[in-house]
């Protein structure tokens, strides 16, 4: 089955959720994100997918403290992202409780670092981040497109062992447009091995249930989960009939 993987957002230490990345439109849900986490875990939800937005913004982990307080309120799996770009930063929020990390923009930008990382702690510690937009990887909290696409930018650290990628359509993010869904079958054509955590776009049960149908290992989703669109218990029966 589909792994399910909310998502908490932080700006000034509260949760919100943007629109297609931008700062200016944010909607805030509830102003302790550690609550949000622990009636996440009374759902039933296993993983947890925490990204500092004041981290991307400013180029090093800000909101550390919020995701220990995440991590200590509840015995969710969390990965964490948002303004990794040093060795202090990685083990910052390995200490502050992360079970893995989400990489983006050192991937693009410093290869050698981000390889050094995936041999020191392992590929089952890091995700690895390709946030698209027009096809082109996009870095520094989608600020700025780089020129890395997306299929030769994910072979190229496939080969270096890398397992797990969370791949966001930038131009869904946020939308309830639902996802992409073309973009993300391309990939798991090419790389059928691939544990892609598909993010951007979800907008209710149907476009889960498809994901899972046309094979995405995982999902990552927020807005319509905190607006009511997903239903759980009724997700969870389409998820196993879609299954069987």
């Amino acid at each position: 089955m589909i792994q399910l993987i909310p998502a908490i957002d932080i700006i000034d230490g509260k949760c919100v959720r943007l629109t297609k990345g931008d700062y200016a439109q944010q909607t805030v849900y509830n102003d302790n994100p550690a609550d949000v986490a622990q009636e996440l875990e009374a759902q039933g939800f296993q993983r947890l997918h925490v990204v500092d937005l004041d981290g991307a913004k400013q180029k090093h982990i800000v909101n550390g403290r919020i995701l220990q307080k995440i991590t200590e309120a509840t015995h969710l799996t969390v990965d964490f992202g948002g303004g990794i770009k040093s060795d202090d930063d990685l083990k910052k929020a390995f200490d502050c409780g992360a079970s893995m990390v989400t990489i983006g923009s050192v991937a693009v930008k410093e290869k050698e670092l981000f390889c050094s990382w995936l041999d020191k702690y392992g590929a089952d510690k890091l995700i690895l981040g390709a946030d698209v937009r027009n096809g082109k990887v996009s870095v520094n909290g989608w600020k700025e497109d780089s020129e890395e696409e997306l299929l030769p930018f994910l072979d190229y650290y496939i080969q270096k062992g890398v397992k797990n990628v969370l791949c966001t359509e930038i131009s869904k993010d946020g939308t309830l447009s639902g996802p992409a869904i073309l973009l993300y079958k391309e990939v798991m054509k090419t790389y059928p091995d691939l544990n892609l955590i598909a993010s951007g776009g979800v907008s209710c049960n149907e476009d889960i249930v498809t994901l899972q149908q046309e094979g995405i290992p995982s999902v990552v989703f927020g807005k319509a989960y905190y607006e009511g669109r997903i239903k759980l218990d009724e997700l969870r029966k389409q998820l196993m009939k879609s299954w069987e």
